[in-house]
C-alpha cells in the first residue's frame, strides 16, 4: 500500500509509506512539518509493517490449521490494523487551513445536520473538544454517523481501536502523544484548538452522505 498525506490508494498488499515534503509541511502552523514526518513515516508505518508481519503469520497458521497461532495473532492484527485504518482516516480529514476544503461552507449537509443535533457548530465544538481532552490515555476521537438511523454521535476509541458496527467515521483526531507533544509538549488543548483549522470538511461531508471512492478502509 502507498500512502499520501491526504489520500490511500490500495494496492496488492501493504507496503511502505510515502509523503512529499511539501505535504509534510501543509499543516503548519497548527501541526509542524516534523511531527507529521515522524508520525507518518515511523509511528504509522510501524503499523503498516506489523500488520504485514501479522497477516503473513496468520495466513500461515490457516493453512498449518494453527488454531493456538491464529487466537494468538488476533490482538496484534487488531491493534496494528486499527492503526493503519485509523491514520489512513485521519490523514485524509486533514487539509491544509487556506484551502477551500477548510471551510464549513464546504460541507452543507453534515453541518446541517450537526446543527440538528447539537443546536450549532459552536456548541458541537465545545463538546467534541470537551470529549477529547477528557480522554484518558491513548486514543481517539470521532465524529460518527450511525448507518442505521443516520444519527450523529460524538464517540472515543481506546487506543488504535477502530470505527466498527454500525457506526462510520465521519473524522476523528488522534489523541495519542506522538500526534502532537513536540509541538505542544503537554498542552492537549491548543493541539485540539488548532486542529479545528484543518478539518477537510469536504472529505467529511462525502463520507456523511457515504459518497463512494472515500476513503473508508
Amino acid at each position: 500500500m502507498v500512502l499520501s498525506m491526504f489520500l490511500g490508494i490500495w494496492e496488492a498488499g501493504l507496503k511502505e509509506s510515502f509523503v512529499t515534503h511539501s505535504a509534510l509541511q501543509a499543516l503548519e502552523p497548527y501541526i509542524s512539518g516534523q511531527i507529521m514526518q515522524i508520525h507518518h513515516s515511523k509511528h504509522h508505518q510501524t503499523y503498516v509493517n506489523n500488520l504485514n508481519a501479522a497477516t503473513a503469520n496468520h495466513v500461515k497458521a490457516l493453512q498449518e490449521n494453527d488454531i493456538r497461532a491464529q487466537i494468538n495473532l488476533q490482538q496484534a492484527i487488531k491493534f496494528n490494523g486499527g492503526g493503519h485504518i485509523n491514520h489512513s482516516l485521519f490523514w485524509a480529514n486533514l487539509v491544509p487551513a487556506n484551502f477551500s476544503q477548510a471551510e464549513l461552507e464546504s460541507a452543507p449537509k453534515l453541518t446541517g445536520a450537526i446543527s440538528a443535533k447539537y443546536g450549532s457548530y459552536d456548541e458541537f465544538k465545545g463538546e467534541f473538544t470537551g470529549v477529547l481532552l477528557g480522554l484518558q490515555g491513548s486514543g481517539w476521537g470521532w465524529l460518527v454517523k450511525n448507518k442505521k438511523t443516520d444519527q450523529l454521535d460524538i464517540i472515543t476509541t481506546k487506543d488504535q481501536d477502530p470505527v466498527v458496527g454500525d457506526l462510520a467515521p465521519i473524522f476523528g483526531v488522534d489523541m495519542w502523544e506522538h500526534a502532537y507533544y513536540l509541538q505542544y509538549f503537554n498542552d492537549k488543548a491548543s493541539y485540539v484548538n488548532g486542529i479545528w483549522n484543518i478539518i477537510n470538511w469536504e472529505t467529511a461531508e462525502q463520507r456523511f452522505l457515504g459518497c463512494s471512492g472515500v476513503l473508508k478502509l
